[in-house]
């Protein structure tokens, strides 16, 4: 089965998707951790719908600039309409592994939750590396997904669509070798945070809601799961959330890092 299309179809939920209290969060996180400042020149690696993009521009004025990069043009286009209103904000089509852009010209790099789709993570850091200037900051968030917790009545069919959910990527838990990736790359400083995201209420449209919701699509739409066994376990979660007895978590990794 293939990872994910990140096409005009997965767009809407996407959009809702960043507007959940939980990724409000992450994103504040994401700012915070890499601390942009006036004047700077920030590169978004897999910049999505733009959020990221909006949210930095803020930071760095009318002085500094962003540029996002993303393979799909489905995302650059809802990307280039979210900050069309910014002068100082552009938009490039290109792979992780290739960027369009020159050598030193950014003071800082982000790039969330795309290195775990990414088949060759060092050659995608070394170019994030090629990207920033000497000493520049990087900073790359990705979620191990062996760390989601499902409270459910039978845990081993909730083990059976994890596994299955995994094969939506490349690396389903990347954080746990990124570190050395990161300095195989030839970054300095590197530094990881792990900051639980967990639950206790089913609320349709929250980002827990939101992640399985995709979890049952793409496992659904795979072909080789039972459709009796998903719907047995999507009707689990909603009865455990109508009788109070709901709980998710996932931990997700911020890593920081500096260019040489």
């Amino acid at each position: 089965m293939s990872q994910l299309s990140f096409d005009a179809d997965l767009l809407p939920r996407l959009e809702a998707l960043y507007r959940t209290t939980q990724i409000l969060r992450r994103r504040r996180l994401v700012r915070e951790a890499l601390a942009p400042a006036s004047g700077e020149r920030i590169l978004d690696v897999g910049c999505g719908p733009g959020f990221y993009v909006a949210d930095l521009l803020e930071n760095v004025g009318p002085s500094g600039s962003v540029v996002g990069v993303d393979r799909s043009p489905q995302m650059l286009g809802a990307a280039r309409k979210r900050n069309e209103a910014s002068t100082n904000a552009s938009f490039l089509e290109g792979e992780a592994t290739a960027l369009p852009v020159d050598d030193g010209s950014f003071d800082a790099v982000l790039c969330v939750q795309v290195l775990e789709y990414v088949p060759e993570t060092v050659a995608a850091l070394s170019e994030m590396r090629r990207a920033l200037r000497p000493g520049g900051r990087l900073l790359v968030w990705d979620i191990d997904w062996s760390t989601v917790s499902l409270h459910s009545s039978d845990a081993a069919r909730t083990a059976r669509v994890l596994e299955a959910w995994d094969g939506h990527l490349t690396h389903p838990a990347l954080p746990r070798t990124l570190a050395a990736q990161l300095r195989s790359a030839g970054f300095e400083d590197v530094t990881a945070v792990g900051h639980s995201f967990s639950t206790v209420e089913h609320e349709p449209g929250s980002f827990h809601a939101s992640v399985i919701a995709l979890m049952e699509d793409y496992v659904g739409g795979r072909g080789d799961f039972p459709a009796d066994e998903l719907r047995a376990w999507s009707d689990d979660l909603q009865e455990r959330g109508r009788r109070g007895e709901f709980f998710f978590a996932l931990t997700q990794f911020c890593f920081t890092a500096r260019g040489t």
